[in-house]
């Protein structure tokens, strides 16, 4: 029981705005997922399972379900903008799925915040 309370007590959210500096990366939902993918590898999370979506305008909806809990992208082309999420509890370390995220998309400039959650 004590693993579990520690665990929640290091669940946090983290979300990033990004601004693209080429917004067809956006719409290119393969290079997406590999970006995910391999986020969620730097930051050392375990993925369980995937689902992508294309939207008429080329842009993309991915989520990544990790055993840690979650990372999931919306992507906003003609604003060259992307909204990632990442919910994650444990080890799992949040900057490193972030940092990895943003040199595969070519960020220019991001904002992130990371909120605490379930903190007892």
């Amino acid at each position: 029981m004590q693993g579990l309370l520690n665990e929640a007590r290091t669940m946090r959210l983290y979300t990033m705005d990004a601004w693209v500096s080429d917004p067809a990366i956006l719409t290119d939902e393969p290079k997406l997922r590999s970006a995910l993918r391999a986020g969620a590898q730097a930051g050392h999370a375990t993925v369980l399972g995937e689902k992508f979506c294309v939207f008429a305008n080329g842009a993309v909806t991915g989520v990544l379900v990790l055993a840690q809990s979650h990372l999931s992208i919306h992507t906003w082309p003609e604003l060259s903008l992307a909204n990632v999420d990442l919910l994650s509890y444990g080890r799992v370390r949040g900057d490193d799925v972030l940092a990895e995220i943003q040199a595969r998309l070519g960020v220019e400039r991001a904002a992130v915040t990371c909120v605490p959650r379930a903190v007892a």
